[in-house]
């Protein structure tokens, strides 16, 4: 955690002074900070009671050196610190304290006052309103304030007994100074439980010595018996004692460099950054109501109470499909296990692919009629073939706009399904053979003189096939089709592009289109907008022309309700609370 914790003091000589503070250094220690391991000072520290405990990742404790108090570095001056060293943490000399990471290579350094000019004025005017403005009610507890220039400041102010001190107690405050203030605030729970803790072992040890004073030479009847003395004259004489004294722990400032280290460390490692993708895309929104659907029609169903449904009527669900075939149809790739490899190779692996397969021409005429919404139709043996076709084809399409019957024994009307796998044998309709919304494949086995040139080391198995596509209109070469279609080409046809930023684009292209359907749905089924304002509209979105038009009303089909649910009833509240009034 890039944050600096400091434990200040409020002197009654010079008032509010950082006795000791801890920083975290992620580059090489500056000048005047070195690595040096001094002998007896590696062993870990790990302490339960009070609430401290040293994380066995500190690995060592070591002196910064040169650090001292006659250093350059910025701090208050020699005669502005108490002879009984009351507002001085480490002695004259004292390197200071440095601990390493070595899983993160990240320096905990710890000295009175930072080193750098400006991290120290941001630390002591912290420290400053931590012990004077900045209080709680008691003026004991935690509290939270700051600014985007001087840094956000989590503190908790305490009292330690002195039974040399006015009132018997000292004022004190343990500070967390970071730039970052959400993270700050999220971090409070976990500050305030440490932090409590290291004050109370504070308070604990000062308590004991306070009370062996009180019982040794008790100081409230001693102050009652002396004569009145001036003010001034009591606190020049009158100098506070050292936090080591008042606790009676020499190691004290290593213990709290051990606590402060660790909470830097165990306060950075508590959170973590995720990478947020977003509000959810439409297939996203879609696969969800899918899969609630499929979840409440599970929990319907009543194993004793099953029934086969017709074979003349194939299940489909958008986006999903239910193959219709006999049992021994169903049964035929385990029964024929020798063929099983050898039909899997038979297979699209992607758009690119089955445009070098089928050809420029031959592709775009599919793709556009895939885009548009007509029905696609394979016929063929190998039922492989045709699912690894539809399942390259409907990576075009939002996945509301998809129905796939993947393979059947008969012909399927276009409202049922938009892609369908025949076998050979089947015959359709001639009405659907000349209709110009749909579009027909024909795997036919290859003639030596129609093979084509392999294109890929495992192509040898599509060598064997002859694609024919028909359609009742055919697009015509120099047809200029919607825009997201030459978009598609042009990513098929640049070389440079692997597979996989192949279908990132679509994935962008998709989403790109389907927030022009959105505008369009709100524009003219939830609005009703006349017609000019509809094909301004069309304008502004580039998408004014007839192929567009025709692939955003398709496309308006794939919507997914909770979009088309949202949009209703933001229109509707208004309406309903106008007509209340």
């Amino acid at each position: 955690m890039n944050a600096i914790v400091a434990l200040c003091h409020f002197c009654e000589l010079h008032g509010p002074r950082t006795l000791f503070c801890t920083e975290v250094l992620h580059s090489p220690l500056p000048q005047g900070a070195g690595s040096g391991d001094i002998s007896g000072q590696n062993e870990q520290v790990e302490e339960e009671e009070g609430g401290i405990q040293m994380s066995s990742r500190i690995r060592s404790h070591s002196p910064a050196e040169g650090a001292s108090a006659d250093s350059s570095s910025p701090g208050p001056k020699k005669s502005d610190m108490c002879e009984a060293s009351g507002c001085r943490s480490l002695a004259g000399g004292h390197p200071g304290y440095v601990s390493h990471d070595k899983e993160t290579s990240i320096k905990y350094v710890s000295h009175q006052h930072p080193n750098h000019p400006q991290l120290f004025s941001i630390v002591r005017q912290a420290c400053v309103r931590s012990l004077s403005c900045e209080v709680c009610p008691g003026r004991e507890g935690p509290i939270f304030f700051g600014d985007e220039q001087h840094g956000f400041v989590f503190s908790h102010t305490f009292f330690i007994k002195d039974s040399l001190a006015r009132g018997f107690q000292r004022w004190y405050s343990i500070i967390t100074i970071m730039m970052d203030r959400i993270y700050l605030i999220n971090s409070w729970p976990f500050l305030l439980g440490k932090i409590r803790g290291i004050i109370d072992e504070l308070q604990g040890k000062a308590l004991k010595v306070f009370e062996a004073e009180q019982f040794g030479c008790p100081q409230r009847a001693q102050r009652m018996n002396t004569a009145f003395t001036p003010f001034l004259h009591q606190r020049n004489g009158n100098a506070a004692r050292s936090l080591t004294s008042l606790t009676n722990d020499e190691n004290l400032w290593a213990c709290l460099h051990t606590s402060f280290a660790w909470l830097l460390k165990a306060c950075g490692s508590r959170l973590t950054e995720k990478l947020l993708e977003g509000a959810p895309t439409e297939d996203t929104l879609v696969q969800m109501e899918k899969l609630a659907d499929l979840k409440e029609e599970s929990e319907g169903w009543d194993g004793s109470e099953e029934e086969e449904k017709p074979l003349s009527q194939p299940d489909v669900v958008e986006g999903q499909e239910l193959s219709k075939s006999s049992p021994e149809t169903s049964l035929m790739p385990d029964c024929n296990s020798w063929n099983v490899a050898h039909r899997r190779l038979s297979v699209f692996r992607s758009l690119r692919h089955m445009r070098q397969v089928l050809g420029a021409s031959a592709f775009r005429m599919l793709a556009w009629h895939v885009l548009m919404g007509n029905q696609v139709i394979w016929k063929a043996r190998d039922m492989d073939l045709v699912q690894s076709a539809f399942d390259v084809l409907r990576t075009m399409l939002p996945i509301g706009c998809v129905r796939i019957i993947p393979y059947s024994d008969q012909y399927e009307e276009a409202y049922r399904c938009n892609f369908l796998g025949l076998s050979p044998h089947v015959q359709i309709p001639p009405h659907i053979l000349s209709s110009e919304f749909a579009v027909l494949v024909e795997v036919r086995a290859a003639t030596r003189s129609s093979l084509y040139p392999t294109l890929f080391d495992d192509e040898q198995s599509l060598n064997k096939y002859e694609f024919v596509v028909t359609s009742g209109s055919p697009v015509a070469a120099d047809r200029v089709g919607p825009t997201i279609l030459n978009k598609i080409e042009a990513a098929l046809t640049n070389q440079n592009l692997s597979v996989d930023v192949v279908d990132q684009c679509l994935v962008c292209l998709k989403e790109e289109w389907m927030n022009k359907v959105k505008v369009l749905f709100k524009f003219t089924k939830v609005d009703s907008r006349p017609k000019e304002d509809t094909q301004k509209l069309l304008s502004i979105l580039g998408a004014a022309e007839e192929d567009n038009v025709k692939l955003l009303k398709f496309w308006m089909t794939g919507l997914s309700k909770t979009y088309k649910s949202h949009l209703m009833s933001t229109v509707r509240s208004p309406t309903s609370s106008e007509s209340r009034n």
